[in-house]
């Protein structure tokens, strides 16, 4: 049985809850000997709904480590979560990934362009192969499609933009690529509107508003009629699947150019929300 270790901030939330359950199903469907064997939380108790390491055993039936190179050193692979607070992800990368192991890191792989790179860096340094990705990427509905479309209107939701974004944006980059030139945003309050502009007469729009679904609508040549998908796919147990395939291999399922990419783009986005109406350009 190949182990797998969870870090995270606090664990009683939904990716900690879930994943551990769909490890073991994807395992019965596959053949494969993984299960989510332990972990470890900064936080012994949520602050965001008061629950304790111990509800969070009580609900999986995984044990929690006291340290955090307990988890590290008896693991064969590692996955950090705290998805809710990627302010976080540095910080424990610069003590796990020192133990050389393929990690998979949650969405948001980092707050920031330049901590994405110091998290890329600490992959080199240590041998330790990582990836991250936002679950819609992994979405069935966008299996087939081209990686070079002309134009992208994503929509979702979520419960704050900045943590939510990654969503569209994955979606996105996983259609047209990552080389945007700039961003603006088109809209204040709650409901945001932003134009990604890929240069050459392609770009992307995002419409972010907390109660949205998830949907694309792709482009993928001039005068061919657009394409609308509803993202209905169980696509958290397709990434998970993908994060198996990751350990089965040690071959990324995204890459760190896509990743970084990405990454320029959120910041970008940020940035064009805090001065709407205002381009500001994708750094390179």
């Amino acid at each position: 049985m190949k182990t797998i270790g969870f870090i995270d901030y606090y664990l009683y939330e939904f990716h900690a809850n879930a994943y551990p359950g769909w490890v073991k199903e994807i395992c019965g469907e596959t053949g494969r000997s993984y299960a989510v064997a332990r972990a470890w939380a900064e936080k012994a108790v949520s602050p965001v709904d008061g629950k304790t390491n111990a509800d969070w055993v009580a609900l999986t039936g995984v044990p929690v480590c006291d340290t955090f190179e307990e988890v590290c050193e008896k693991s064969d692979f590692l996955v950090i979560l705290s998805p809710d607070n990627p302010e976080n992800h540095l910080r424990y990368a610069e003590r796990a990934l020192s133990y050389g192991k393929p990690t998979y890191i949650d969405k948001t792989f980092a707050p920031d362009l330049a901590t994405a790179k110091k998290i890329f860096a600490l992959s080199e340094k240590f041998g330790a192969p990582i990836f991250s990705t936002s679950a819609l990427r992994c979405a069935d509905e966008l299996s087939g499609m081209p990686t070079d479309a002309k134009s992208v209107i994503a929509t979702g939701g979520g419960s704050s933009f900045d943590r939510y974004i990654v969503h569209q944006l994955e979606m996105i980059v996983r259609l047209m690529g990552t080389d945007a030139k700039r961003v603006v945003a088109l809209s204040e309050g709650e409901n945001k509107i932003l134009a990604v502009d890929y240069g050459n007469g392609r770009s992307a729009a995002i419409n972010y508003s907390a109660e949205l679904p998830f949907t694309v609508c792709v482009q993928r040549k001039e005068n061919e009629k657009p394409v609308y998908l509803s993202i209905q796919s169980f696509y958290f147990k397709n990434l998970v699947r993908e994060i198996l395939r990751f350990f089965d291999t040690g071959v990324p399922y995204v890459s760190k150019k896509q990743t970084l990419g990405l990454m320029a783009i959120r910041d970008a986005c940020l940035a064009s929300q805090r001065n709407p109406y205002s381009f500001i350009d994708v750094e390179k």
